[in-house]
């Protein structure tokens, strides 16, 4: 009997003894680095005179990889000293128009159409009017491309922007491409290149 007691008692101060150690090593697993005193968006903050807790970037912050100056103004604004540009920012290829077009249809149909004439298939539905300019008119025809690029970078009308959805090259492709729906509708046969033409000439023989 007395050996079975000393064997329960060992047993019972053994587990005692692992739960003690147990509960010591929780105690010494803070978890301040991991879970630190933050605010919620729109929390109250006594520390600051006006009561929020959110503060505004110190005057002059400039988000990383977003100082505009010299020529990245025109690639990134669409202006020149403060004009809408009439030049794009780099070479127009057919690489270029490629890109342009892919993106023309996934943003820009649904409202201005495969051409440009402003009746996408949300218009066709019952879109409220006003419905989009079509690119046709002389009026854009003769806009400079800076206007294109601002327009879809922030919008217009009821036109949402686009300029945090599309990237600053792939939105002056967009309107590279434009400019190639609009110059499809005035242009002659004479406007092809020599190899292409000779293709349409058989083509239409």
């Amino acid at each position: 009997m007395t050996n079975r007691c000393e064997r329960r008692n060992g047993k019972t101060r053994g587990w005692t003894s692992a739960v003690l150690g147990l509960l010591l090593l929780c105690v010494g697993c803070r978890q301040d680095m991991h879970v630190q005193p933050r605010y919620n968006p729109y929390d109250p903050a006594d520390f600051f005179g006006d009561g929020q807790s959110a503060r505004l970037p110190v005057a002059g912050t400039v988000p990383r990889g977003d100082l505009i100056t010299g020529p990245q103004e025109l690639l990134y604004t669409g202006k020149i000293n403060g004009a809408l540009a009439e030049v794009f920012p780099f070479p127009v290829t057919r690489q270029v128009l490629e890109r342009g077009r892919a993106r023309f249809e996934i943003y820009c149909t649904p409202c201005h159409g495969m051409s440009g004439d402003g009746d996408g298939m949300i218009i066709q539905r019952g879109f409220p009017p006003p419905p989009p300019t079509s690119f046709h008119i002389d009026r854009l025809r003769t806009s400079p491309v800076g206007y294109f690029f601002n327009v879809i970078t922030n919008g217009f009308g009821r036109m949402y922007p686009y300029g945090y959805r599309v990237a600053p090259r792939d939105r002056w492709a967009i309107v590279a491409y434009i400019r190639a729906l609009e110059l499809s509708r005035q242009a002659s046969i004479n406007d092809v290149p020599e190899p292409e033409r000779q293709k349409l000439m058989g083509e239409s023989r």
